[in-house]
């Protein structure tokens, strides 16, 4: 199946759910699934990087913040239609990833991600003290009840909804597009043996360095819209502890060697956190991925895609 069947495939299925959900009048149920569909793109992000390439990054967060507080500006200084809000919050956290990948790609192992940590530190620091923005203040995004679009009036919860739905298929169909090109196969080699892949000739600072312009723009793509879905951003929402968790969590659970991994991973812990927020409270959200994290890494060290992979290795020996 090529990317663009792959692509409008997904986005039938996506298509089918909200179409469910719109008949059954469940307004909860956008607000949950644009959650879910938010981390798919953040996790599937971060993979680019830390699971194609075997850099971990610590700075999701980070991103993820310069996507939304690119919108906090632009609202201020000239509102603009929410996807080109999108497009431009994808421009500037690719760009601060390149910058990031070219001071700090030298580095590796704990070394590199320390370093990308101490980035998000330096930008939470920068954006509390930027009074334009909000500062520690954090500020206001009025947003209107409905849209209208082709003559249609839409909730505009729904039409987050779609969006984050669109750039979950486009973060998937990229992710799955790099697995099986020139280009993953080099990501591959970079994460199993760095030396050797440059011993033999592979360009592997121009490979990393288009994993975290990749990776650093998809996360910028996912933060745009949040300022629309919250109404109030703060430097605490933004820079929240669960993108970063969350986002390394979700493809280390699904599995971090195959696109699927992440989606399986982010639909699993995030329903999980909905469930668990509803029922119980927003608060034990880190620690559901604390205990899933523990138990498959005793488990399913390769996550739940490299447990199935083992389990048809094993039937194919009987």
């Amino acid at each position: 199946m090529n990317a663009v069947k792959f692509s409008a495939l997904a986005i039938g299925v996506g298509l089918l759910v909200l179409a469910f959900a719109h008949w059954l009048e469940l307004d909860y149920f956008y607000f949950a699934g644009y959650t879910i569909l938010q981390y798919i793109v953040l996790a599937t992000a971060w993979n680019i990087l830390g699971g194609y390439c075997g850099y971990v990054n610590f700075g999701s967060a980070a991103f993820f913040a310069l996507g939304a507080y690119s919108s906090v500006f632009l609202h201020k200084f000239y509102p603009l239609p929410v996807p080109v809000l999108i497009v431009i919050g994808a421009a500037v956290s690719g760009i601060v990833g390149f910058g990031m990948g070219y001071l700090t790609l030298r580095l590796r192992g704990a070394f590199f991600a320390i370093a990308t940590l101490a980035m998000a530190v330096v930008l939470q620091t920068l954006v509390v003290n930027w009074d334009y923005v909000g500062g520690s203040r954090g500020a206001y995004i009025i947003r209107p009840e409905t849209i209208q679009i082709a003559g249609l009036q839409i909730n505009y919860i729904e039409y987050l909804f779609v969006l984050m739905l669109i750039l979950a298929v486009i973060a998937l169909a990229t992710a799955r597009t790099i697995e099986r090109s020139q280009l993953g196969f080099g990501f591959a080699t970079i994460r199993d043996d760095e030396l050797a892949a440059e011993a033999s000739g592979v360009p592997t600072l121009r490979l990393k360095l288009v994993a975290t312009t990749l990776s650093g723009a998809f996360m910028g793509m996912a933060g745009a819209p949040f300022p629309y879905y919250i109404g109030y951003l703060q430097p605490q929402s933004a820079f929240g502890l669960e993108y970063a968790v969350n986002s390394i969590a979700m493809p280390m659970i699904g599995g971090t060697t195959s696109w699927i991994g992440p989606l399986i991973g982010s639909i699993m812990l995030g329903s999980l956190q909905q469930i668990a927020t509803v029922t119980i409270s927003s608060a034990v959200n880190l620690l559901i991925v604390g205990l899933l994290l523990v138990a498959f890494v005793i488990i399913a060290p390769n996550g739940l895609v490299g447990l199935v992979q083992e389990r048809l290795r094993a039937r194919r020996q009987l």
